[in-house]
């Protein structure tokens, strides 16, 4: 048995999530004693690559260098994993716009059920994911002779360093032609980034307008955080889409998450309620975000706020 996992990467560096995916990996192998490889698709992506075989628990590092892998376009990715499939048990990718944009053509090439968003491994073939905006546990077992998979990175903790995994060549499969890359548009912070934070200052529709968000700004200062909102602000325009923690937002698990003005619609709370210290400010005590938070406070957010950046010093 042995798993591959495809890298995420920007060619010069791993993303966080490959880590975390790693760590899934090797869950996956431990009883059968299984090796983990990792695939990193991408142009001048040796760094990347470097990188990679440092992680422990990596046996192998597999490098397909060329340009048509520079952007991570998901029909070229998706055909390299293709090319080798077939000396591989599982194939898993993180659960990110980036891994879920490859495995499901992987998967519906090899004819078999892809297993989304799992957070933990039972057994080699068998899995949890969560269903229903996380508010069940589905138990997944297959069957298939290559099993497909995406790592929902909140589940798993980031593979450590410490390895020395050989890099080897591979050769780059022809560009599909399918797709062609156009412009990319980055948001630029001072903040760390969303996924990654450790802190995270969110706000809701509570806040009222964009212009109130600016209330969360010293907070999020004094605590190195990044900042984050509900749909409903999203939906509402007070922030970017790129600020949306939820189902169909961005899935965290930070140190310490922060809920201002957040009622707690379950769509929310399944983007969240992994993080490990959660904290609630809203002027209803009956609001659902207090039935996940360690910590409340009932009142008015934009008397709560200012007093805590001020004891905060």
């Amino acid at each position: 048995m042995t798993a591959l996992v495809i890298a995420e990467h920007d060619n010069a560096s791993l993303k966080g999530s490959t880590l975390n995916t790693v760590t899934a990996a090797v869950h996956t192998q431990l009883q059968a004693g299984g090796d983990v490889h990792i695939l990193v698709a991408g142009h001048n992506a040796k760094a990347a690559a470097d990188a990679a075989a440092q992680i422990a628990g990596v046996s192998k590092v597999l490098l397909a260098d060329a340009p048509q892998f520079a952007d991570g376009l998901a029909e070229n990715v998706a055909e390299q994993a293709l090319a080798i499939a077939k000396d591989y048990t599982h194939i898993l990718a993180p659960a990110t716009a980036y891994g879920k944009n490859i495995l499901p053509r992987v998967a519906a090439r090899l004819d078999v059920a892809q297993i989304s968003e799992i957070t933990k491994v039972d057994s080699a073939d068998t899995f949890e994911r969560p269903i229903y905006a996380g508010n069940a546990i589905a138990t997944v077992q297959s069957t298939d002779g290559i099993k497909v998979i995406t790592v929902r990175t909140t589940g798993f903790d980031a593979a450590a360093a410490g390895g020395n995994a050989a890099v080897e060549s591979l050769a780059a499969v022809a560009d599909s032609g399918k797709s062609s890359f156009v412009s990319r548009e980055v948001a630029k912070s001072d903040r760390p980034e969303l996924t990654a934070a450790k802190i995270i200052v969110s706000g809701g529709r509570g806040m009222g307008s964009s212009e109130s968000f600016k209330i969360l700004e010293p907070l999020a200062d004094k605590l190195n955080a990044a900042m984050g909102a509900s749909r409903a602000a999203v939906d509402a325009g007070y922030v970017p889409n790129d600020w949306q923690v939820g189902q169909t937002g961005k899935i965290v698990a930070p140190q310490l998450y922060i809920a201002v003005g957040i009622s707690g619609a379950i769509q929310h709370l399944a983007g969240m309620k992994d993080s490990k210290v959660i904290v609630a400010i809203n002027k209803d005590e009956e609001a659902p975000i207090f039935s996940v938070a360690d910590y409340g406070i009932v009142g008015d957010l934009f008397e709560v706020v200012p007093e805590l950046v001020k004891q905060l010093g």
